[in-house]
């Protein structure tokens, strides 16, 4: 005993099993969530986990998941006293952004997807899926979300003819709200409706092979809750952007949203 070599001692095994099922839990939210970085499935864990960012982001290299490319940046326009010109969200109802996403179903055929957020809260207000849009129908969309949740102070928007129609900006103003048109070849005075284009986009509809306009409606209005019940988002402190709000089920794409016969007919034509 007393001529035994040290190298022959060895330490008791520690147990990795709390390791090797919180790898488990993280490898199963990348699952789920193929486009989240290692940041956004670390506040995604479970209660029962106490772990740091950097014990998530440990694992997260060893099993060799993606990390989502970085952002380019670009620059913004400015005023000569040095102020941004596009105003900022001070608080809930203060500036809503809207714009446009278009994509295809299985046969080809062209669809546009009418989306409305709240820039201070980040909450997707309406994702309306139609065959086309006219100005009409912006209004439409529009008149039924104001008597939901009551008018923006601002309403923000590129300079499309759906947008910039003479009808929408004069019904806008009757019911007291101020339009935003953003500077045009200026898609990043635009950021916060870009960005939930961007992420709508990458996390979805890259993904998805949609057979019908309906199945559009149905899969689009999931990811809607999804995102503003569950989702975390990096700008909220890794929070969603209303955990608590009650928003029932519509299997038109937009859950407060009652669509006229005209926009219904026209979704079932298509």
């Amino acid at each position: 005993m007393i001529g035994q070599h040290r190298s022959t001692q060895r330490k008791p095994l520690k147990d990795d099993g709390d390791e090797r099922r919180l790898t488990t839990d993280i490898v199963d939210l990348a699952k789920q969530y193929g486009r989240y970085g290692y940041r956004r499935i670390h506040s995604m864990l479970d209660v029962g986990w106490d772990v740091s960012l950097s014990v998530v982001e440990r694992i997260w290299r060893r099993e060799g998941l993606k990390v989502p490319r970085k952002q380019p940046r670009r620059r913004r326009l400015w005023l000569n006293d040095g102020s941004c010109i596009r105003l900022r969200p001070e608080r809930p109802k203060h500036v809503w952004s809207y714009d446009f996403v278009e994509d295809v179903i299985h046969n080809g055929r062209k669809y546009r997807m009418l989306n409305i957020i709240d820039e201070f809260t980040r909450e997707c207000l309406a994702m309306v899926a139609q065959s086309r849009f006219r100005s009409d129908d912006v209004l439409a969309v529009l008149a039924d979300l104001f008597v939901e949740r009551g008018p923006p102070e601002y309403i923000r928007s590129d300079n499309g003819p759906e947008f910039a129609a003479k009808a929408v900006r004069q019904w806008l103003a009757n019911v007291g709200v101020r339009t935003l048109f953003i500077e045009p070849g200026s898609p990043w005075e635009n950021g916060y409706i870009e960005s939930f284009n961007a992420r709508l986009r990458d996390e979805l509809l890259n993904g998805e092979i949609f057979y019908t306009l309906e199945e559009v409606r149905i899969i689009t209005e999931w990811w809607r809750e999804h995102y503003n019940k569950v989702r975390p988002h990096s700008a909220l402190g890794y929070r969603p952007p209303a955990p608590e709000a009650i928003i029932p089920s519509w299997p038109f794409g937009s859950a407060p949203l009652r669509l006229p016969p005209s926009l219904a007919s026209a979704g079932a034509s298509g």
